[in-house]
């Protein structure tokens, strides 16, 4: 009874380290044929990719280095060591590995995905554009790579660029929401009303408050007033916990439809004020709501007396910041006065002390 549970008891701890138990074995092997002649290349690089496999990624690195040095095994360890750096956030020496094998081999489509993406992490957005741009010559169907390449255009506002790499996949433009998304983006930014067509496509599948503010202000920019409308106070419903848009944004862009589409109404006045008694504070957007021509004469008069009492309320805010940071000025001094005082007078009395 006692053997057959010894028995089972090291089957069970062999399944459970059989990965382990290979990379042993691996390792007596090469100690074996080391004991007649050198470890080759390639034994070193199967080593680093199987204790690579295991998650060890640490005695990886040694054997890939090791590796490395070998010509035929230059470009595979390279790789999986920029694989290693990446996924352990050394975006420098990752991005180093990737680049240095593009030295050698321009070409390497491998090598350039991951360049370019680990470009766009270190936020170096040019050189991942320059990376993308070569990636779609010599890999031209692949949407994965446009979408990435018109993502950087996008942060780069080249906005008309982006759209025309997106236009080259038509078929993924008709199915994948990241690229739907991303197209309307790029046709906001450049005031398209097709925009309008590609955020309700986006929208027809998809829930996301930001994204529903954004088709709002499409709408809005394009004068279809009660659509807009009809958006941002689904909005302003659907916030919940959202961080973004604030509330009171949303509220303030209630107002200015309702300021320039019902003119003859006040409800777009008492919107406002809500927005103001939320927190809005940007007294350069009321401002330019007095260059509306659509807004009724009683409503301009309104937001004169709102951007008063605004300017006024700025000016205390900004006047009670001083005299906080003043006092909080005037009471550091003074701590450091008595630090200082004290440190005098401990001086002197260790200096008493010891002529004493």
């Amino acid at each position: 009874m006692l053997i057959k549970q010894v028995g089972i008891k090291l089957k069970t701890f062999l399944a459970a380290h059989f990965s382990l138990f290979i990379i042993l074995c691996s390792l007596l092997i090469v100690l074996c044929i080391s004991c007649q002649t050198a470890i080759s290349a390639e034994e070193y690089y199967s080593i680093g990719m199987a204790y690579f496999e295991l998650g060890k990624f640490e005695e990886a690195e040694k054997w890939l280095h090791r590796a490395k040095q070998a010509d035929r095994t230059m470009v595979a360890s390279t790789y999986n060591l920029g694989r290693i750096a990446f996924g352990n956030n050394r975006l420098d020496e990752a991005v180093r590995h990737f680049e240095n094998i593009l030295k050698k081999d321009p070409d390497n489509v491998p090598a350039l995905r991951a360049a370019a993406y680990t470009r766009i992490r270190m936020r170096d957005i040019e050189k991942a554009e320059e990376h993308y741009a070569k990636l779609l010559i010599l890999v031209p169907e692949s949407a994965d790579n446009g979408y990435n390449h018109a993502l950087v255009l996008y942060a780069m506002d080249r906005f008309a660029d982006a759209e025309a790499v997106l236009e080259k996949y038509p078929y993924a433009l008709a199915e994948n929401f990241d690229l739907i998304l991303l197209y309307a983006r790029c046709r906001k930014a450049l005031n398209k009303i097709e925009a309008i067509e590609n955020y309700s496509t986006w929208l027809g599948s998809n829930t996301d408050v930001r994204i529903r503010y954004e088709y709002a202000q499409v709408l809005e920019y394009h004068e279809l007033f009660a659509r807009a409308l009809e958006e941002y106070q689904t909005t302003l419903t659907e916030l919940g916990t959202a961080a973004e848009p604030k509330k009171f944004d949303v509220r303030f862009a209630i107002a200015r439809v309702l300021l320039i589409a019902e003119s003859a109404s006040s409800s777009g006045i008492t919107e406002l004020e809500g927005a103001i008694s939320d927190g809005f504070d940007n007294i350069e957007a009321v401002e330019d709501l007095l260059l509306k021509r659509s807004i009724s004469a009683a409503n301009l008069n309104s937001i004169r007396n709102i951007l008063t009492n605004m300017r006024r309320s700025a000016a205390d805010k900004a006047a009670a910041e001083k005299k906080a940071a003043e006092e909080a000025a005037a009471q550091k001094k003074a701590e450091e006065e008595a630090a200082a005082k004290e440190n005098e007078s401990q001086a002197l009395e260790d200096k008493t002390q010891s002529d004493s």
